[in-house]
């Protein structure tokens, strides 16, 4: 009898059962359980052990040190008259942690020429423009990567473009500089938040180059270009694989 059990790391296990579902509901006559972790050791209660008179385990403040097989032996009878039954239960607990999640985001900018110091002087602007967007939902900007290229247009000359790629992530908590408000600490929230933000300061740009009756300054957003994904990536040591783990598939 095999159980897979997920435990979120550095958080306490499930109550974890040394008993079938119909024992459970059965009187036992002196039950007896011993729990064996995953290196074959017998398991006595510590600061990360607890085993209730019953037999049931808590592990606390799960590691990923403590992730393996733990079996429980559980000696008993039903009635009095009948010779001792055991009972072997074994589970597979893994620990396992949330997604580090984020957005990534590609644009282009018309641009100076490509070797030119007004480029790299854009590039730092853009970025403390869309770190100072983001600020207060306590997410942060981080550029993956800029290109500048030389593109052929469609029936016309050659032109510079920079291609931005860049991401949008929620801090730690640990890093925020803000107190977490109630309902402020919910990392995918307040990444959707800051999603808006960044598609409507983009949609600002086209509009303000639309509307301008000005010539075009050398750099400049290209209207239609601002993509973006939704990245789910599993720290190192740990991945997702909902066919070997179907009841926890977006665990990492």
């Amino acid at each position: 009898f095999s159980v897979k059990v997920y435990v979120k790391l550095n958080q306490n296990s499930p109550h974890i059962l040394c008993v079938t579902n119909r024992l459970r509901n059965s009187e036992l006559i002196d039950p007896v359980s011993q729990w064996h972790g995953p290196s074959g050791n017998i398991l006595s209660e510590n600061s990360s052990v607890k085993i209730s008179p019953t037999g049931t385990l808590v592990l606390r403040h799960f590691t990923a040190d403590q992730s393996g097989v733990y079996t429980c032996s559980l000696i008993y009878k039903l009635t009095a008259a009948e010779p001792t039954k055991k009972l072997v239960m074994k589970y597979f607990i893994y620990a396992y942690s949330d997604p580090n999640y984020y957005y990534e985001f590609t644009v282009q900018y018309h641009a100076a020429p490509c070797n030119s110091i007004y480029n790299i002087s854009f590039e730092k602007t853009l970025l403390q423009l869309l770190s100072k967007l983001v600020a207060e939902l306590s997410c942060e900007i981080t550029l993956i990567k800029s290109e500048c290229h030389h593109v052929k247009m469609q029936r016309a000359g050659l032109q510079n473009e920079i291609f931005f790629t860049f991401s949008v992530a929620s801090l730690d908590q640990g890093k925020r500089n803000i107190p977490c408000q109630q309902g402020t600490c919910d990392a995918s929230e307040r990444l959707s938040k800051a999603r808006i933000l960044i598609e409507n300061f983009f949609k600002h740009q086209a509009e303000i180059t639309r509307k301008s009756s000005d010539p075009l300054p050398e750099i400049y957003y290209i209207e239609g270009t601002l993509q973006m994904v939704w990245i789910d990536r599993c720290y190192p040591g740990y991945g997702m694989n909902p066919v070997s783990h179907p009841a926890c598939p977006d665990c990492c």
